[in-house]
């Protein structure tokens, strides 16, 4: 399996781009990583996200979804507030969220037959 970005979604729909810098405690962040795919992934209105770091420490996962309702459904969720909780405490030094209506989307993929 080949590493591809999300696919285009029919718009409109929402993403969310959080961007952050770790600290150097990650206890207990890949549990808690893990659980929140699985709680978002629950989610109806959850379309697909994509994650990355740099070599320099700068995170970025675009997160995407079908309308706002599904987006703060996620953002209210108990166990999600709880680990935003936790990020904030232990696991980020900064982050950044950014909320959008994406208008327009379009993808290519090489055919490799």
């Amino acid at each position: 399996m080949s590493i591809q970005p999300a696919p285009p979604y029919e718009p409109p729909y929402v993403m969310a781009v959080f961007t952050n810098v770790r600290t150097p405690d990650d206890t207990g962040y890949q549990e808690t990583n893990d659980r929140m795919n699985e709680i978002v992934r629950a989610n109806p209105g959850f379309l697909g996200y994509e994650s990355a770091r740099t070599p320099g420490g700068l995170g970025i996962t675009v997160a995407y979804f079908r309308d706002h309702d599904s987006l703060t459904g996620w953002r209210e969720d108990l166990e999600h507030q709880a680990a935003m909780a936790q990020g904030r405490a232990q696991w980020y030094e900064s982050y950044t969220l950014h909320v959008a209506t994406v208008e327009r989307s379009h993808g290519y993929v090489r055919d490799h037959g």
